[in-house]
Parts: structure tokens; C-alpha cells; sequence
């Protein structure tokens, strides 16, 4: 009998832990739902209704496999062999995440139903779960799926972004957004020579730039240089709150740019004659970007301004021509130059044609992306030929005020081009940014001079790229 009531009383225990695993689950789950904002509570709704009509749905989409051998304990089960085994129906296992978007779900694969069943039922899917657009990709592990379920169109859904204050993570990451299927999507500009960003005027072209700008202010180890085609003083404009995180700053007057841009390749030939001695490496990214050696960003914007052929005869105009020209030449020389000392250059203008940034300047920067554009000529010139063969991601379809802020870029990894939302940030975030680093500037000029105890010009004499070939004896 004591053994007896032993037992109940063990029953009853493990019945009452059970209980409580059970309302703490219940206790978090309230929680997290009640803490979500309304996007995420619809979402996580679906999710509970996708999780729980996932295995009828599997099974009128294809996604399952009939086992027609009996498993260990039915073999074990059936000693004298005249029970039939009933074949099993597998589907695939799904676990389920719900975010304000909609969901992203991970399922396992099985014999015959693999990443291209699931992308042929992507259609089927979307339909049943009522998402906008649902996509298949391969999973983070192998034998795994990835499938993201869209609700709510997050290309036509405007975002703000609000600056962390803290330095990045990892040098040269540029964070632009969400792409169609609300996933992040970043583009490392470590060792890259340059960027080119084309677009409509108020599409958000210098928005991207200054959520670039605001991003990486905290670090030390990278400094800002504007060149804004559209103002003449530093007060004025979309830069007018960055300013103070900048070393250097130039309006839309020729000369002056023509004088800055000579200044920037003169510190080009200077850190390419010292660079060896000074980091022991002959391309600053084997050591990466440092408070002595910083990043230097270039930001030429509107960059039209200052390399448009002026045509006409009159002495004032052929002046203008001749800086314009010398300005697409030393702009080239920081492009085709610079990558290695750890200069980086970002231009931006309304159309990457040729006339609005030479050829000779934009064909040389492996990273482009594109705003709303008006013609296929213009498309074609920031993004290149292969644009032609992907339609649905063309700019020309961007000209829509909903989606002012999308941009589209070649994918990284992968053929063909996505589409991102890029956010917007506030003047009062990038003001208080700008605010809360300014003492981080330094003139990479004086720096390089500390480092060597030599002038930059003395420096720039002995730049080896002016050297010539060298000549080697027989």
C-alpha cells in the first residue's frame, strides 16, 4: 500500500511539473505577444496557423514522400509476418519565426522533395499562408530550406533609421536595408575602389549616404571628405549637419574642387610612397584601417558638377572646361588609385551616363546601384547590360512616389538583382551623430605627417607610380 501511495504521489508530481513547464510556456508566449507591435502580433497568428496546417498543406503541394517500408518496431511488432504495413506519409519538418513582415520558416528536406520542389510550390504557399510573396532559398545548413513569407510589401513600406552611436562592427560594411523579402542586405566595400549611385532627384540618393556617414562616424579609423555639387557653402543642403564629422568640405564652385581633388591625390602619392615602410604591407586591407591610417571616404555628390563638358569658346566657358577635365582626371587617379592606401570613393548623380561621370571613372567601380531612372539608357548605364534580362527589377519601375527610397543592385553571390528598401534618416539623428563625433576628426594630412615626420608634398615626390617602369639590366 506505501509503495502504492509512492507511486501516486510520484504521478502526481511529475503531473504538477508538467503543469507548470506548461503555464511558464503559456506565461512567455503572452508576453512576447503582448510586448509585439500589431504587424508582429498578425504575424504571429499566421505563423500559429501555418505550424498547425502545415502537414495537410505539405501534402496538397507536393512536398511529401510515401515510406513504404515498415519501420524497426513494426518488423518487431509483426513476429509471425501476416499483419500488412501500412505505408507512411512523410513531410518535410517546419519550424516556424514570425517578424513584422510576415515569417521565415526552415524546413528539412527529404528524398524528392528538395530546394526545387519547394520553389515550384512557392506559388501554392504564399496563396495558403495569404502572404504577398513567398521565396525559397537554400537553408543555412545542408539537407535545409529557407522560406521567406512576405505579408506586407516591404519595398513600399517607408522606414526610418536611427543611428546606434556605436562604432561598426567590421570596417567597410555598408548596411542599406531590407530587401523584397524584408531581409537585410549589406555590401562590403572592404578593397573596393569605388562606388556610383544614380537615381531621380528625391528618390533618396543622399539619404543612402548619409545612413553610410552616420554609421561609420563612431569609428576613429575612418574619415569624410563631401564634395556637394548642389550648394555652394557647407551650411546649406543635405550635408549641412554632417559637416562637422568632415576633415574637408566643398560647395559647387570648380576651382575649389579642383583644389581639393589635387590636395586628396597629393595625400594618394604620399601614402603610396610610405605605405610599405610605415604598415609593412603593400595594400592597407591585409591590415585593415586604423586611427593613424584611416579609411578615407570620398563622397562626390552631384558629381555631374564637376566633370560636365562645358561647351563654348569664350574664355570663361573653356576655363570651366579645362577644370572640369582636370577634375575627371584626378578623380580617376583616387578611383583607379586609391583602393590600396585605403581611399574609397563614392559618386553620385542623377543619371551614371558618361557625360555625368566618365566611363573611364565609372567602369572601374564594382559596386553601383541605382533609384528610380526615367529611361533604359539610363539604367543600363548604372547597372549595366545585364539589367536588360531581369525586367521585374529594372528602375524604370521605380518611378512610382512609393517607391521613393527603393533602390536596386546587383546581388552579390548570385545572379540577377535585388531591390532594397533604404530608410530614411532624420536630419535631428544625423545632427546629433555628427554632434557626438566631431572630435573624432583628424586631417589624415597632419596624420601621415606624424607618422613619417616628412611632409605630404615632400612625400608625394617620390611616389613610385611616378617613377616610371623600371628598367632591369640584361
Amino acid at each position: 500500500m506505501n509503495e502504492l501511495n509512492e507511486a501516486f504521489g510520484w504521478l502526481n508530481a511529475v503531473m504538477w511539473l508538467g503543469i507548470a513547464v506548461i503555464a511558464l510556456w503559456a506565461a512567455v508566449w503572452i508576453f512576447r505577444y503582448v510586448r509585439a507591435s500589431p504587424m508582429e502580433r498578425i504575424s504571429i497568428r499566421q505563423a500559429v496557423r501555418i505550424r498547425w496546417g502545415w502537414k495537410r498543406l505539405a501534402q496538397m503541394a507536393g512536398l511529401s514522400v510515401t515510406d513504404k517500408m515498415p519501420t524497426l518496431m513494426a518488423e518487431l511488432a509483426n513476429t509471425d509476418g501476416t499483419k500488412q504495413h501500412k505505408p507512411r506519409v512523410l513531410t518535410p519538418a517546419l519550424k516556424v519565426t514570425p517578424d513584422a513582415f510576415g515569417v521565415m520558416a526552415r524546413a528539412n528536406c527529404l528524398p524528392k522533395v528538395s530546394l526545387a520542389e519547394f520553389q515550384k510550390a512557392a506559388p501554392y504557399l504564399a496563396d495558403a499562408w495569404r502572404m504577398t510573396r513567398v521565396s525559397v532559398l537554400p537553408g543555412d545548413k545542408p539537407g535545409q530550406v529557407l522560406i521567406r513569407g512576405v505579408r506586407v510589401d516591404p519595398l513600399t513600406t517607408p522606414t526610418e533609421h536611427v543611428p546606434t552611436g556605436r562604432p561598426p562592427k567590421e570596417h567597410a560594411v555598408w548596411e542599406l536595408g531590407v530587401d523584397e523579402f524584408g531581409m537585410p542586405v549589406s555590401v562590403s566595400l572592404k578593397d573596393v575602389p569605388g562606388v556610383t549611385v544614380g537615381g531621380l532627384p528625391g528618390f533618396g540618393k543622399t539619404s543612402l549616404t548619409n545612413r553610410l556617414v552616420c554609421d561609420w562616424a563612431p569609428s576613429p579609423a575612418i574619415q569624410f571628405v563631401t564634395l556637394d555639387g548642389k550648394v555652394t557653402h557647407a551650411r546649406e543642403g543635405d550635408y549641412a549637419e554632417l559637416v562637422q564629422r568632415m576633415f574637408a568640405f566643398c560647395g559647387d564652385d570648380l576651382e575649389s574642387a579642383n583644389k581639393l581633388l589635387k590636395r586628396l591625390v597629393e595625400l594618394r602619392r604620399a601614402r603610396s610612397a610610405c605605405m610599405t615602410s610605415v604598415l609593412g604591407v603593400k595594400n592597407m586591407w591585409h591590415v585593415g584601417p586604423s586611427e593613424m591610417w584611416p579609411l578615407i571616404v570620398v563622397n562626390i555628390d552631384e558629381a555631374h558638377t564637376y566633370f560636365r563638358d562645358h561647351k563654348g569658346s569664350d574664355p570663361a566657358t573653356k576655363r570651366l572646361a579645362a577644370l572640369a577635365a582636370e577634375n575627371a582626371r584626378l578623380a580617376e587617379d583616387l578611383v583607379k588609385k586609391g583602393r590600396a592606401f585605403g581611399i574609397l570613393a563614392i559618386l553620385t548623380t542623377q543619371k551614371t551616363t558618361g557625360d555625368a561621370i566618365p566611363t573611364f571613372i565609372r567602369d572601374v567601380c564594382p559596386v553601383g546601384l541605382s533609384f528610380a531612372q526615367k529611361t533604359a539608357e539610363a539604367a543600363v548605364a548604372a547597372l549595366g547590360e545585364d539589367i536588360r534580362q531581369w525586367p521585374d527589377a529594372n528602375p524604370i519601375n521605380l518611378q512610382d512616389p512609393a517607391y521613393v527610397g527603393v533602390a536596386v543592385m546587383s546581388a552579390q553571390g548570385r545572379p540577377g538583382f535585388v531591390r532594397i528598401r533604404t530608410p530614411y534618416v532624420p536630419d535631428a539623428h544625423a545632427g546629433h551623430i555628427a554632434a557626438e563625433t566631431a572630435h573624432l576628426v583628424r586631417d589624415p594630412f597632419k596624420l601621415l605627417e606624424t607618422l613619417t615626420g616628412r611632409s605630404v608634398a615632400d612625400l608625394a615626390k617620390h611616389d613610385p607610380d611616378e617613377d616610371g617602369p623600371d628598367l632591369i639590366a640584361a
